[in-house]
């Protein structure tokens, strides 16, 4: 129509506020303003609080990515983890994003929820951005993610494993050590028909080690390794259930569990309950991760505590001397052992 008016769209960017309007408001100049975001530890207390007031006052975003390019170094440091809604990784994560925002970096997370190819999906992607670093869990990748590991300028740290002959840095402990923790601390109370109940997720590798070190520590003690495999299909909880209900149907009995996780060995306890068991007369009952949950069962969760925490502070801080940021006396630790713990409640 003639009365009609032409779309105009606004050009990307247009009346931005400039990192220049930023520093002229503040009385500082503009690289200053950019050390403030790139480097804040190299600006004195007083100068940070009036940008900071200053860049919420105008509503200042930073260019990221034109700043990427200028230093050829990104602040953003790049993480893929199994599970986001688990609860086992929470620390990490919470530890890993704390430590590294104390010093202007920020986080960028993807689940590979168990699965190679989303892994390596999430990897190739990560890197095209020219993360600061990268960050995995465990050292179960694919081919392809082997290869864009070896290739990459940037640091890498695999987290929640421990592999000394592996290249990246390594932060974590021996899920297999788990697994020989547990048999031997089950026999030590007296039990002597132990069986094992691993994840449904069948790609959950780290599981299967802890399978393997109680395996191994059971025939040691004399004891027939006993594993049960829940169905594919089944949520944990329902996993949990299923192992106890058909186990407990087995002539004879096991008299103590070790599940892959907490989030089985609470739907075994909940089952448990139902069928009118008593935990641990007639069934002990232990699991591994320490959830926040499993103090509060009923009975309460005996199981292994990993350090997520700690994984979490750590691997942050080997970023950051990778990067130059915090100092380093002589060498970056490459090889980072951490020890779990055994937490003993009401279920064993």
């Amino acid at each position: 129509m003639a009365d009609e008016k032409p779309l105009i769209r606004k050009r990307r960017g247009a009346g931005r506020v400039t990192i220049t309007a930023v520093a002229r408001q503040a009385g500082v100049s503009a690289i200053t303003v950019s050390r403030y975001f790139n480097q804040p530890e190299q600006v004195s207390p007083e100068l940070r609080e009036r940008i900071a007031n200053t860049v919420n006052a105008l509503g200042y975003v930073p260019n990221l990515v034109a700043g990427g390019l200028a230093s050829a170094r990104s602040r953003v440091v790049a993480m893929v983890i199994p599970n986001i809604s688990g609860p086992i990784f929470a620390n990490t994560i919470q530890g890993f994003s704390d430590t590294l925002s104390q010093h202007g970096f920020q986080l960028l997370l993807a689940s590979s929820y168990f699965s190679a190819e989303q892994e390596e999906s999430a990897v190739r992607a990560f890197l095209g951005w020219s993360p600061a670093a990268l960050v995995l869990t465990s050292r179960f990748h694919s081919s392809a993610t082997e290869k864009m590991i070896e290739q990459t300028d940037v640091p890498v740290i695999e987290t929640w494993d421990y592999q000394p002959e592996r290249s990246p840095i390594q932060i974590g402990f021996s899920h297999y050590d788990v697994g020989v923790m547990a048999a031997r601390y089950l026999h030590d109370k007296g039990y002597r028909r132990i069986a094992f109940v691993q994840n449904s997720i069948a790609a959950d590798f780290s599981a299967l080690e802890r399978r393997d070190g109680y395996a191994a520590t059971a025939e040691e003690l004399g004891i027939r390794p006993w594993v049960f495999v829940p169905n594919a299909d089944r949520a944990p909880f329902e996993a949990g259930k299923q192992a106890m209900e058909t186990l407990m149907d087995h002539n004879p009995r096991p008299d103590a569990i070790f599940f892959a996780n907490d989030n089985l060995a609470a739907g075994a306890l909940l089952a448990s309950q139902r069928a009118g068991l008593s935990i641990p007369q007639d069934c002990a009952i232990m699991g591994f991760g320490d959830y926040a949950f499993a103090e509060m069962m009923l009975p309460s969760l005996t199981t292994i505590k990993p350090p997520a925490l700690q994984i979490g502070v750590m691997a942050a801080t080997r970023v950051l001397e990778s990067l130059g940021v915090l100092p380093v006396e002589g060498e970056i630790q490459r090889l980072n052992l951490l020890e779990c713990s055994l937490v003993e409640r009401e279920s064993t």
